[in-house]
Order: C-alpha cells, then structure tokens, then sequence
C-alpha cells in the first residue's frame, strides 16, 4: 500500500496520503504568490478519498482566478497551509509539499499560471506550461 505522509509545522496536524498523486504542479497565481511569500507553491492533487487527516484545520474560502470557490486550509496553532480544495472539484484535495514528510521525492509536472508569475521567477524550462488554469484533470484508471 502506498502511503505518503506530513503535517503541519508544529505536528498538531498530520495526513496520509494512500494513493499516488494525481499530478504535481507549481502554482503562480496571484493567490499562491501570497501564500508562498512572493513564490509560487508546489502541490500534489490527490483524490480526495484518499486522504486521512487528523488535528484541527480552519479554512479560508475565497475565489479563485479560475472562478472555482476554494478552501484553503491551514493549522490554526502555526498558520502553515496544508491543503486546499475547490467546491467545484470536491474529489480532489491540494497538499502543499512543503508540508510532506519526504518532500525531496516530488517529481514535477508542470507549471501553471505562469501569465501571473514575476519577471524574475524561474521556471524549468524542460516542464509544460499553462498559462492560466490547464485542462480538468481526469483520475487515472486503475487498468491505464
């Protein structure tokens, strides 16, 4: 069984995670340029059945670029952002990877929102691009 782990900066929260990730994405909106302190984050959507989390989240709702209605959720005891998700989107859950226990074993797919990104941002160039929000993504099959 896969099981990839994390939590929050003081520990008072903690997920795992029992599938693969569905994709991983570094995100320059202009809302995760806040969250990330002028950067861009680095997330993993996973299905949202797939996760298992304990400790107290408190969650911030807000619109997207994108229009979706999001709910970004953080520790209420160290402020650090753990997850998000969009009401539009209820099967999918958003980790921060930052907060992995092993972040080191993130490959990257892509990056998105780049037409928000900062002059001086670095971006691989060896890694897609979108511009604003990409296609919807599709849960891969078990048999695919």
């Amino acid at each position: 069984m896969i099981k990839i782990e994390g939590g929050c900066l003081c520990g008072a929260v903690r997920y795992v995670a029992s599938a693969e990730p569905i994709v991983s994405r570094v995100c320059w909106c202009r809302v995760c340029q806040y969250l990330a302190s002028g950067n861009a984050t680095v997330n993993l959507v996973f299905p949202a059945e797939a996760i298992t989390i304990t400790g107290e989240l408190r969650d911030y709702p807000s619109i997207a670029d994108s229009g979706r209605h999001m709910h970004r959720r953080f520790c209420p005891n160290c402020g650090v952002h753990v997850l998000s998700g969009s009401e539009e989107r209820s099967d999918l859950v958003v980790v921060r990877v930052g907060t992995l226990d092993t972040p080191e074993n993130v490959a990257l797919d892509s990056h998105i929102w780049t037409s928000s990104a900062p002059h001086w941002a670095l971006l691989d160039p060896d890694l897609p691009q979108f511009e604003t929000q990409p296609p919807p993504l599709v849960k891969k099959d078990a048999g695919n």
